[in-house]
């Protein structure tokens, strides 16, 4: 396990020494700050009966962030070595295949979780400044934060996939993005199957990101698939 950590840690550094991390950052963080600024700002003009909370994980720019943060997230990550020639010494090291995997795809999460902690700092400023709750209940606090958890690393391995396809960083970020837009837009195919395939089209939607928006954004966790979230990401 040690050599695991040394790993690890070298890839969670690694990302902060190149510029694209903080370009990564700063993006993400301007848009999930529009996206709460124009959610709250809606919910001041008018009576609504959802939470800011639901609002937020349910517009349009959380999911123009959300699909594009993780083909800029894994580019590099085998597609750079590859590209620099230190794969060869990196895989002839006394190390093993799935400690080199899991190290790049764990310091991918790492990184993709450090972009999710500001946003926790959102509904406790806003439950502090007008003295209302974010959300209905604690639960959906912890329903959004583990489904965004399964569905990142269920996409994060999709875009170590295809950062092994080729040395090419942008050919990966491309390949991935869509990919996860694929299946970001998925769910669409529900409404045209309705009538020719009744069957197929439930499995379509299970697998959609955008059909797991309820499951998200409700303080009901046991909603959530996890089990077959956890079958896409280690199957």
């Amino acid at each position: 396990m040690r050599k695991f950590w040394t790993l690890l840690t070298r890839e969670v550094r690694s990302y902060f020494y190149s510029p694209i991390a903080y370009i990564v950052m700063i993006f993400f963080l301007i848009i999930s700050g529009i996206d709460f600024y124009f959610q709250v700002s809606f919910m001041n003009q008018r009576q609504v009966q959802y939470t800011i909370q639901e609002a937020f994980f349910n517009s349009v720019f959380f999911w123009f962030a959300f699909v594009l943060i993780f083909p800029l997230i894994t580019m590099r990550l085998f597609a750079e070595e590859f590209k620099l020639g230190t794969i060869e010494p990196l895989t002839t090291a006394p190390v093993r295949d799935w400690q080199v995997i899991l190290s790049k795809f764990f310091g991918a999460l790492v990184f993709y979780l450090i972009l999710w902690i500001p946003t926790l700092l959102y509904f406790w400023i806003f439950a502090r400044v007008t003295n209302q709750p974010a959300a209905h209940a604690p639960g959906a606090y912890f329903g959004s934060y583990l489904m965004l958890l399964l569905l990142g690393m269920f996409y994060l391995s999709i875009g170590c996939l295809t950062s092994v396809l080729t040395r090419n960083q942008i050919i990966a970020a491309i390949i991935s993005f869509c990919a996860i837009t694929l299946l970001f837009f998925l769910g669409l195919v529900k409404f045209i199957l309705h009538d020719v395939l009744p069957g197929y089209h439930r499995h379509a939607a299970d697998r959609s990101l955008r059909e797991h928006d309820h499951c998200r954004s409700d303080a009901h966790v046991s909603g959530i698939p996890i089990p077959e979230m956890e079958a896409l990401i280690y199957g």
